[in-house]
């Protein structure tokens, strides 16, 4: 039998709580500085295990991608994304940011959204691209 929220049997739980979401700056640095990245057109997505149990997302938008109202719309793209992504049962325990690019000021949905899965598909699969540390 499965519960309202799914369980491992069950339809995917596709609720985006506050224990889901990076609220400490230390985290998000954590990430940065310690984690591995994959690169894409649109966003840059950086993930480092975490001792929480459960994927943790944390979006950043610098003001080169556009005006406040720009970065929010993405931003909330960003949490549907990953809200109704099919694999996210099978995303280790990790934190997971996703800092976007100018370039997906003008994205469409449909594309962010096929980018994003792709690097979330990857992570799940245990794929090792990307890299430690610093910066290039």
């Amino acid at each position: 039998m499965t519960t309202a929220g799914g369980d491992a049997e069950g339809p995917p739980d596709q609720s985006f709580r506050p224990e889901d979401r990076l609220r400490r700056r230390a985290d998000y640095q954590r990430c940065y500085r310690g984690g591995r990245r994959r690169g894409g057109r649109f966003a840059t997505l950086h993930h480092q295990p975490n001792d929480q149990g459960r994927p943790r997302l944390g979006i950043t938008a610098s003001r080169k991608v556009g005006p406040a109202v720009v970065r929010q719309r993405l931003k909330r793209r960003v949490r549907e994304v990953f809200r109704r992504f099919s694999g996210r049962r099978q995303l280790p325990a990790s934190d997971l940011v996703i800092h976007l690019k100018p370039s997906a000021r003008d994205a469409t949905f449909a594309a962010l959204r096929h980018e994003l899965e792709r690097q979330l598909r990857g992570i799940a699969r245990g794929d090792s691209d990307g890299r430690r540390g610093g910066r290039r």
